[in-house]
């Protein structure tokens, strides 16, 4: 099973690689344990925008991906599972964030269920998740689950940050686990077998 994790974050170390390692080992945990008959090996993929910056404007003004961004364009595409992760810039998600979807091709996120957070200095900033990334998600026809995750950095080190991290993990794992175990044993491709939204919301009431 493919995890793919997508960090915006700029500096090295930052704020939304280390959000996006919690939210990737929490989901890595909770597939694990989920106890469903499907192969529960998780292989965790980790694109870090930053370093695909220069490729990202390229594939914008030529129309063509280099080889490491097609990789990573690749990686996406082919998930069971997606993490996106962007620091907050000027209320909204980043342009180099932006941009990493943009030169995505229009269908590759059809019916994959997506975790996303945000980070950034306040928590006056949590409700992008609600107006630009959630949206931006669904414009992309991707299912997004219920809890998304915002961290200020107040919140790294205190109490509530990691149940909001595990409930969301938690929601992911088992749309992840449950469409591997929908998925027939002829290996289709994303947009085959697309499990009907309302079964997907069903299963996170379990």
């Amino acid at each position: 099973m493919k995890l793919v994790v997508v960090s915006a974050g700029l500096s090295a170390p930052s704020s939304s690689r280390i959000l996006a390692d919690r939210l990737a080992k929490a989901v890595t945990g909770q597939v694990t344990d989920a106890g469903v008959d499907v192969d529960v090996d998780v292989d965790v993929t980790v694109v870090e925008l930053r370093d695909l910056a220069v490729e990202i404007a390229h594939n914008l003004v030529t129309g063509f991906p280099g080889p490491a961004l097609k990789a990573a364009l690749d990686a996406v595409a082919g998930a069971d599972g997606l993490i996106a992760v962007s620091p907050v810039f000027s209320a909204s998600y980043s342009g180099l964030f932006k941009s990493f979807f943009d030169v995505l091709d229009k269908d590759a996120l059809t019916g994959k269920p997506v975790l996303v957070g945000a980070t950034g200095g306040t928590p006056r900033h949590s409700l992008v998740l609600e107006h630009a990334m959630r949206p931006l998600f669904a414009y992309l026809r991707a299912v997004v689950v219920p809890t998304a995750v915002y961290a200020a950095s107040q919140d790294f080190g205190a109490e509530g940050l990691q149940d909001r991290v595990d409930r969301a993990a938690g929601e992911l794992a088992r749309l992840m686990t449950g469409l591997a175990a929908a998925r027939p044993a002829q290996g289709l491709e994303w947009g085959d077998d697309v499990v009907p939204f309302e079964q997907q919301l069903a299963a996170l009431r379990v």
